[in-house]
């Protein structure tokens, strides 16, 4: 079964690797993306039940992804909000999981450590 997955992520780039990376590697259906944290936002409160997995980045063309982690905060048990982003230090980790992040990765040295987080069944109890 599919894992429908809602992506913020503002590079194209990224976007157009990541998601064939998911879909092959997960399992994923992403379902959608934002490149903002209003539009990520507006797609989450309109659609609070229609996704698994919350992937966000923490720097976006407008805003941020920690807004969109704070509005994603109450969300159901089968949900989970995963940062993936660049430059994750200690701090940022620490405010991001305050904020409701399930996980925290650099997606410049932590990609395996993201994938087997997904595909852990732990995760998803």
């Amino acid at each position: 079964m599919a894992l429908l997955t809602y992506l913020v992520e503002d590079n194209r780039t990224i976007r157009d690797n990541l998601v064939p990376a998911l879909e092959e590697m997960i399992s994923a259906r992403v379902i959608g993306f934002a490149e903002t944290e209003s539009d990520a936002m507006a797609w989450l409160a309109a659609h609070p039940d229609d996704w698994q997995l919350l992937i966000v980045d923490l720097f976006l063309r407008e805003g941020s992804g920690l807004g969109v982690l704070r509005s994603a905060r109450k969300r159901s048990g089968r949900q989970r909000a995963v940062v993936l982003s660049n430059f994750v230090g200690a701090d940022i980790r620490a405010r991001c999981m305050a904020l409701g992040a399930d996980a925290v990765f650099d997606k410049s040295r932590e990609l395996d450590a993201f994938f087997d987080y997904c595909t852990n069944p732990k995760n998803w109890q």
